[in-house]
């Protein structure tokens, strides 16, 4: 049983590295009107992410998406995602999490400040125009980085709205 969640693993870090490759760097000149955040269950219980994210930029009905780890107890929900939700092959096999993932925002934050396997896969797969993370993740995720720590919640989003202002891509 470890072999194959191990195999898996070294599987999708292999289709992270070919999709960080795939994904073109660079931003559309977009306003922020749609905003997507994924991160882990921990940290969008201990903050209300959707809510400070909104306030902070001035926009309303934020998506998130929280990684769990799988446990059979679990309801099932629309809003979080395990590594079952994950083929070994990398395909998203979560109907919700897939419409999530494939849906165009124009910012996505990845508001986790450590290396996360599936938090970065999700984030590569993206259709997100613009995505925007914390510094010391993985460089090839995010158009832009911030140095801050995710226990900072409002370091980081005032930091986000000041580099969204200056790149004139909030209204």
């Amino acid at each position: 049983m470890f072999n194959f969640f191990k195999k898996k693993e070294t599987v999708l870090a292999k289709r992270l590295a070919k999709l960080q490759l795939e994904t073109l760097v660079g931003s559309k000149s977009n306003k922020v009107k749609t905003v997507a955040i994924i991160t882990t269950e921990e940290i969008s219980q201990k903050y209300n992410l959707q809510s400070l994210v909104e306030k902070s930029l001035a926009i309303k009905n934020t998506k998130i998406y929280s990684f769990r780890k799988f446990d059979k107890q679990n309801e099932i929900s629309t809003i979080h995602f395990s590594e079952k939700d994950l083929a070994k092959s990398g395909k998203v096999v979560d109907e919700d999490f897939n419409t999530f993932l494939n849906k165009p925002f124009d910012l996505l934050i990845g508001f986790f400040d450590a290396n996360h396997l599936y938090l970065e896969y999700a984030t590569t797969k993206s259709k997100a125009t613009y995505k925007v993370g914390f510094a010391n993740v993985n460089a090839d995720l995010f158009e832009l980085e911030i140095h801050s720590k995710a226990d900072n919640t409002s370091e980081f989003l005032s930091e986000l709205k000041k580099y969204l202002q200056i790149l004139d891509k909030l209204e």
